[in-house]
This record gives structure tokens, sequence and C-alpha cells, in this order.
């Protein structure tokens, strides 16, 4: 992988006020350099990938920022600069009366070798849409993409620039985008009408385009692809689910409606009446995840991966990543039922692989490393990914009494539904998202991945003071209800165990209390009913 800076981060730096350009005049200082923030009344700072420091401890003056202003290139509708012939990127914050009163100054690198992992898929001819989240390296690859296109695959590609990042500021493009020829937009809102402009004007076999953020954009993108034009673009998102649940850019993966089903067909599929289908064939044919530098996820059929997304199912991937010798290394995944367990392979164990299934019946050694979840309000696609990413064994039922852990939200578990309890008295533990969403999901399966290894995650909790005093009280209900103790006394436990002892009489409509003080407080359950009158104690 080659970078090519040098030159280019002095044209930045060249932009800067003397005092504060010193500091990065350092060779260590400029190495790895992401951006350098300007705001008016505090201290200029450098900022890195893991890092930040102060440039100059003397406060940034109006001064300082007229001085950057008057060298940099004039700021566009979308309050964006840069310096001719680069690609740095100089964004303004301005106060209510549109003085600027910040900046920030983006060094833009042109990076050879980033789309290695992926050069086949753009070889193809598909559409491709990258997805992830701000400073991951889209516009990055989307640039090296139409170098690829331009000189080694030969085909003719516009870049429709918005903001000038893929191919830097001024009239001439830099040198990154190779033979690809870049048409400029006069206005982030006229961005739809040029990519329309250059499929009707200039003839190209590939369009390259960078954020598609809008409705109109959406439907220029459809337009282009209809006209069996390449289209390679980037979206806002970091993942397929993310566009389905946005209704601006769902129909670029073919977008989403709701269907009634008749009586007899909802039967048929075991679904309800009202279900949601893709509406019609993508935009794009490939979805490319960009998860961090050296890895990806591949969704190479986007209409099959929606189909399943919405049938519950996770989606069909391949999972692309650089090992450390250099090496690159694809494992592929397919939507499996509740049957089976996904189990990736990697590319050399079989090659050309469509489908990768491994039955519980088939392989009972593995049934014992299955983790059983019970989601509540969790999205399921996105659970069975991020188990998938793990290679972590898991089994999805929606009955609490066969779970052996339920994953809930937190807006969830604080009403404290009927599922929620029932996980409780039963000694399920209960994990809670802080919020619901692919990167916490991952950080939950990441604490369950030991039991993988260990074996039933309630086996490994057998031992622990909570499930050994619920399985006291299970032990006593079943002597209650079958007639051979009227009333059954309890070991003494803490508060919590007492109550969730509590609640699991309660579920079997039987009445309990507690007596004692202190560390001798404990519950008692009686055979008769909470109907009956007599007392029910629940104070703990």
């Amino acid at each position: 992988m080659k970078v090519l800076d040098n030159a280019e981060l002095d044209a930045l730096l060249g932009v800067l006020p003397p005092h504060i350009r010193q500091p990065l005049l350092d060779e260590e200082a400029r190495a790895g350099l992401l951006e350098i923030v300007l705001d008016l009344g505090r201290s200029p700072e450098a900022r890195y990938k893991e890092r930040e420091f102060i440039l100059n401890p003397a406060e940034v003056t109006e001064r300082d920022i007229d001085y950057v202003v008057s060298r940099v290139s004039a700021f566009s509708g979308d309050n964006r600069a840069g310096i001719e012939r680069t690609l740095h990127r100089i964004s303004a914050i301005r106060n209510r009366e549109g003085q600027i009163i910040g900046l920030t100054c983006r060094v833009g690198r042109a990076v050879y070798g980033t789309i290695t992992i992926i050069q086949d898929i753009v070889a193809s001819g598909k559409s491709i849409l990258l997805l992830g989240r701000p400073g991951v390296g889209k516009t990055t690859r989307l640039r090296e993409i139409a170098r690829v296109l331009a000189d080694d695959v030969k085909r003719r590609v516009i870049i429709v620039d918005t903001s000038n990042e893929i191919a830097g500021d001024g009239n001439i493009p830099h040198p990154a985008i190779g033979h690809s020829r870049r048409m400029q937009v006069p206005h982030p809102s006229q961005q739809h009408a040029v990519m329309i402009e250059a499929v009707e004007n200039h003839m190209p076999e590939v369009i390259v385009i960078d954020e598609i953020g809008t409705e109109l954009e959406a439907q220029a993108a459809r337009t282009i692809a209809e006209r069996g034009v390449q289209l390679v673009g980037t979206a806002h998102g970091t993942s397929l689910d993310n566009l389905i649940l946005n209704p601006t850019l769902a129909d670029l993966i073919g977008g989403i409606q709701t269907v009634t089903l008749s009586d007899e067909e909802a039967r048929r599929r075991r679904t309800q009446k009202s279900i949601l289908e893709r509406k019609s064939t993508p935009t794009f044919d490939v979805v490319v995840e960009i998860c961090d530098f050296n890895r990806v996820t591949v969704h190479p059929d986007v209409a099959v991966a929606v189909d399943n997304i919405l049938r519950g199912r996770h989606a069909a991937a391949e999972i692309r990543f650089v090992n450390e010798d250099g090496e690159i290394k694809i494992e592929k995944l397919k939507p499996l039922s509740k049957t089976s367990v996904s189990s990736p392979v990697s590319d050399e164990e079989e090659e050309g692989v469509t489908e990768v299934r491994t039955e519980f019946t088939s392989h009972p050694e593995l049934k014992k490393n299955v983790i059983h979840v019970c989601p509540f309000g969790i999205n399921r696609s996105k659970l069975e990914q991020a188990a998938s990413e793990r290679h972590l064994f898991i089994e999805i039922t929606d009955v609490v009494g066969e779970a052996d852990v339920l994953i809930t939200s937190k807006n969830y578990y604080r009403r404290k539904s009927q599922k929620i309890r029932d996980a409780e008295t039963r000694g399920i533990p209960v994990y809670v998202l802080k919020s619901n969403t692919s990167a916490h999901i991952r950080h939950i399966l990441g604490s369950l991945s030991s039991f993988r290894e260990n074996g039933d995650l309630a086996q490994q909790q057998q031992d622990t003071p909570l499930s050994l005093g619920m399985r006291e009280a299970e032990n006593a209900i079943k002597d209650v209800m079958s007639g051979n103790e009227e009333v059954m006394e309890l070991s003494p436990q803490n508060n919590y165990t007492r109550r969730l002892q509590h609640l699991l009489a309660e579920r079997y409509n039987l009445s309990s209390y507690s007596e004692g003080d202190g560390l001798n407080r404990r519950v008692f359950i009686s055979a008769r009913s909470r109907d009956s009158g007599i007392r029910n104690n629940r104070r703990l």
C-alpha cells in the first residue's frame, strides 16, 4: 500500500499561521496527522487517530482564521473549501450572522492499494455501494476505485465530485483519480442533476458519486443503474440494516413496502398477515460495509440479503479481512434457519462455497456449545449478524424457559415486562443494551464468547448463590403443589434473591411471605393460592 502525502501536507501547513504551523514541521508530528482544528477563543489542536495535542497555548483569534480563509478557495454551499490540486478539505463553522468562527482542516491523502480486498467485485461491472462510519475511509476507497477502473480496467469513468473531496480542489483534478474525468457540482442541492447530466452528455461506463443522501439523489442513482451504467457510491449508514430503516435511501436497496397476505398464505408462511417485503430490484448489486481499514463485510447479492433481513434472518455475507501476513481471507456466511449453526469457512478450505450449514442433528457435539438467546426488543438480524462475525453459535428462541440468556434494551428493561420478570424468576441472566445498535450487540456477545468453549451457559452459573436460591424455590414449589407440604421454609437470602423467589411463587399462583431479621430473613411458600385470602406478604 502506497501513500503520497508529504508534498501535499506542506501545502496544507502553508495556509496556517506561522505560530500554529511551527510544531507540525517536525517529522514525528506530521506522521498520522488527521486534522487541525481552529476554534475562536480556544487553543489550536492537532488530531491523530488515538490522540490530540495543543499546537500553541495561545487562543485562536479572528486574525488567525482570516489568515487561513484568505489562502484557500472560496467556501461552497456546504461550507467546505480546499487547496488547489490537493485533497485537503477545510470546513467552516459559522455563527448566526454567517461569520466563520471555527475551521476543521482535514488532511487528504492519496492512498493506493486500499481496494485490493474487493478488487474482484470492482472489476466485475456490478454497481457497488460503500457503507461505513465517518472517517473509516469510504472516500479514500472511492477515489482508488475510480483510478483502478479507469487505468487498469480501461473503462470510461466520470466522477460527480460535489465537495471536491474525491479529485481535489481547483480545475485540474488530482492525479490520484488516474484517467477518470471529474464533474464538479455548483451546489450540493444540484448533485442529482449533475449525476443525470453526466450520463446524458458524456457516455460514461462508470459513474462514481460520494455521499448519496437525498431522495432525489437516490432516484438519480436508480435512473443511472437502469441505463446499464455501473454505479459506485457511498451512502450514510454503517450497515445494510440502516438502509432498510432509512425511508429516504431505502430505494437504493429496492425499497420496502407493507404487504397484506391472505389467511391461507399467512398460515403457509407462518407469519402475520401484514409483512414487509422488498418493493423492486435494488439499485446497487453489491453492498460493502467497511468495518475498519483491513476488514469489510460484503453482501454480494443485495436482493437476497434484503429479503432475508425482512424475514428475520441475518443477511448473506462475506467477511473479508487481511491477516497479519498480509494475506486476504474470505469467510462466507449464509442465512440459517433456527435449526442451524452458522459456521464460517475460509476460501482456502472450500473454494466457491455457496452455503455453509451445520445441522444440530448431524453434529451433536456442537449443540452443547450453542447459546440459546431470547431477544426482547432487539433487532434479530443484527443479533444474528453480530454472532456470525464473532463466530459465536447461538439459537434464537421466543420462549424464555428455553433460553440461556435474555438480551433486551434499556427502555424495555425499565418497563419490567412479563418476559423479563419470567427470566429473572427463573434465574436466567438478563443482559441490558445501552443502545440497540450493532456495536453494542457485538459488545454484549463478546462477553458470552467464553461459553462457546466452556459449554452451556446455565451450567456455568449453577454454583452461584442466586441459582442455588432459585433452585431451592423451584423444589419447594414442586413439593407444595404435589401436596407433600403445605408450607415450605427456604434458606435465608439477600433482598434480590428473595424478590425473585416471591415472583416465582406468584407465577404458580402460590402465596409467599418473608420472615426474619437481617441476614436471617427468608421466604415461606404456602400451598394455598393467593386468591384464598391468606397473607401474601411480599415485603422483602
